[in-house]
């Protein structure tokens, strides 16, 4: 795919590749055919684009009571609600209403970025992504991800590192 950085690659211009575009980070674009059965839209998008899905991850959003909240985890795994609220700094966070979340991040259920939000909100990445050289999340649609270096992701959304994920039940 290719790597962007100010300039118009494989497919379409989102709130985050603008983000990312501003900040200067480099990312590549992965578009891919979004199908809506889907039953897992990560695991979908790691399928689609023949990527190992400890590579993908998922964006999820927490409701901490004061506020929402991002949780960055693996697609084939879970959010640990009691290791995201201890990295957040909180007594407890239950998932977010899909609504509240559309409404704060600008980005429809299933193509939430971490990236290009609204506004910044507090974020968590899990550790597990500093294992890569290359992570992969949603792009700000269904069907388009985008590749960039955990650290990239980090500096990009403020994220703090904390071990967030556990394995699916």
């Amino acid at each position: 795919m290719a790597r962007s950085r100010g300039k118009v690659a494989d497919g379409p211009t989102t709130q985050a590749t603008l983000a990312l575009d501003r900040a200067g980070v480099g990312y590549t674009r992965h578009p891919y055919d979004h199908d809506p059965s889907a039953a897992s839209y990560g695991l979908e998008a790691a399928e689609a684009l023949g990527l190992d899905p400890a590579t993908v991850f998922k964006t999820l959003l927490v409701d901490t009571a004061g506020g929402l909240a991002v949780g960055i985890v693996p697609v084939g795994g879970e959010l640990d609600l009691k290791a995201v609220a201890t990295a957040l700094g909180v007594k407890s966070v239950t998932m977010a209403d899909p609504t509240a979340a559309e409404r704060s991040t600008g980005y429809v259920v299933g193509g939430i970025s971490p990236v290009g939000q609204k506004r910044p909100l507090p974020t968590v990445l899990d550790e597990t992504a500093y294992a890569h050289d290359t992570v992969y999340v949603s792009g700000g649609r269904r069907g388009f991800d985008l590749g960039l270096s955990p650290t990239d992701l980090a500096a990009a959304t403020r994220a703090v590192r904390a071990p967030i994920a556990r394995p699916r039940r």
